[in-house]
């Protein structure tokens, strides 16, 4: 079931960018996340309601339901989208996949619970893969304050991402499942960004044609309501460190992608990127060898 669940994430994740890409033009970006989340809600409620499976929450639980839709859902998204102005989506990929190291930081500093070294070792793999399959990008940057503003802008935007990691966490230890969380967390931050648009002066304008409304609903469904959920389940099941390497992976399914699609040509420095990401994986996933116990003497 992880593994199912793990590689729907990375899939529908990888595969994103190409609605995010159609999702460019005569609307706001902001506006565009907000029609984005505010339907992946309205589904989200609605498949509860039907099934009867919303659950009820206290006063505690929708403070964090805000909290969480604010970092997860609002913060992080204008955060990455405001740093492509300034820096390129390599770079964007290769600060967002720290994600893994500061989920097993903040897992400790939070939860308490054990760094492990496997886990952090495969993170620094795929962060150095990622770095070479990205590097033509990467070493085209010149050192400036505007790639230093996107530079911060992405790290903001992976530490709320991570942080909404953990409010997950807290929520499904006390007995909330993604489904409940994600629809009112998206709610929330729908909401919030909203009223941003409108005090900004923002407006509401909607495309209707074919590509603006189908990339609307790939990312509205299949990129949140199944992917947050599938994803932030991993969260609560495998520990928001492990979950958090699909951030390394879905970069790779999305050049798979280009390659396919666009004419994206693999260099030997990205294929070397490609095994250092994948030997990352491995690490990550690689169960410790139980603790051995002291030794019993036979008798003679």
């Amino acid at each position: 079931m992880n593994l199912s669940l793990y590689l729907l994430t990375v899939l529908i994740w990888g595969t994103t960018w190409i609605a995010l890409k159609f999702q460019l033009g005569g609307v706001a970006i902001p506006v565009s996340i907000v029609y984005r989340f505010a339907l992946a809600a309205l589904i989200l409620f609605a498949m509860l309601l039907l099934t009867r499976r919303l659950q009820p929450m206290g006063r505690r639980g929708h403070q964090i339901c805000l909290a969480q839709g604010l970092c997860l859902f609002c913060i992080n998204f204008i955060c990455f989208l405001s740093a492509s102005q300034w820096i390129a989506s390599g770079l964007i990929a290769v600060v967002f996949s720290t994600a893994t190291l500061w989920n097993a930081i903040n897992a400790r500093l939070f939860f308490g619970r054990q760094v492990a070294p496997h886990v952090l070792g495969g993170g620094a793999l795929g962060l150095l893969g990622l770095g070479l399959l990205f590097w033509p990008e990467l070493s085209h940057h010149a050192a400036s304050r505007q790639t230093l503003y996107g530079l911060g802008l992405a790290l903001l935007g992976t530490l709320c991402f991570s942080a909404g990691n953990m409010l997950s966490s807290v929520q499904q230890a006390a007995g909330l499942k993604p489904m409940t969380t994600n629809a009112w967390g998206m709610a929330y931050g729908a909401g919030m960004l909203a009223i941003a648009c409108l005090v900004g002066g923002i407006p509401f304008e909607m495309e209707w044609s074919a590509r603006y409304v189908g990339s609307l609903l790939y990312l509205a469904v299949p990129g949140s309501v199944i992917a947050f959920t599938a994803y932030l389940t991993l969260v609560g099941r495998m520990g928001p460190e492990r979950a958090a390497y699909c951030t390394v992976l879905f970069p790779l399914v999305a050049l798979n992608v280009s390659a396919a699609v666009e004419g994206y040509q693999w260099t030997p420095t990205a294929l070397l990127g490609l095994v250092a990401v994948m030997a990352g994986n491995v690490l990550v996933f690689r169960k410790p060898k139980a603790a051995r116990g002291p030794e019993v003497p036979r008798p003679a």
